[in-house]
Formats: structure tokens, sequence, C-alpha cells
């Protein structure tokens, strides 16, 4: 089954935007590890919180994709920026535009 990942994470004050070019740095390896949507979004109204969604060919890709060496660099480079909430939900992607 197709797996999909919802979360959202709260920056400190003046640092979503460098989050989010963290997050968008690595895009294009994200398919050949198996990812078939990420999607970062912000909001006008919310200066902190930043939202990812992704839909993987499985659960195994995905976590496959946090072992690898560029997404821990980059991890590591984002979270002195994070305040620690975060939210997140797994689902079963069962259709939808786009995939």
């Amino acid at each position: 089954m197709t797996y999909g990942y919802l979360g959202s994470m709260r920056t400190r004050p003046g640092c979503r935007d460098d989050v989010v070019a963290i997050l968008l740095s690595g895009v294009e390896g994200l398919r050949e590890a198996g990812c078939e949507l990420y999607v970062v979004g912000v909001s006008d109204q919310d200066d902190v919180t930043i939202w990812v969604s992704e839909v993987w060919q499985s659960k195994q890709h995905h976590d496959a994709s946090l072992r690898l060496p560029e997404t821990r660099a980059a991890i590591g480079r984002a979270m002195p920026m994070l305040t620690g909430e975060f939210t997140s939900q797994e689902v079963t992607v069962v259709g939808g535009l786009g995939l």
C-alpha cells in the first residue's frame, strides 16, 4: 500500500524560511528514494509553522530515506532552528489528484 505522512513543525521566530529552504534543498533525490509526492507549505498568518505532506511507495521507502546521509545532514542543519513542537500522522493513501 502507498504510505502517506503528514506533519508539521514549529520554528524559532525568524527561522521559518531557512528551514523551508533546507526542506526543499534535497527534493531532487526523493523520487529515486521512492517518494511520489513531497509538498512543503506555510501560512501567511502563521510565521513559525511548516506543514509537510509526503506520499511514498511504502513505509519502508520513507524510513530508508531518513537514514540517507543527505537527509541526516539536512535534519542536523534544521534542528537548531526548530522548537521541538511537531505533529505527525501516518496514513494509507487511497487516491487523489496528482498521484
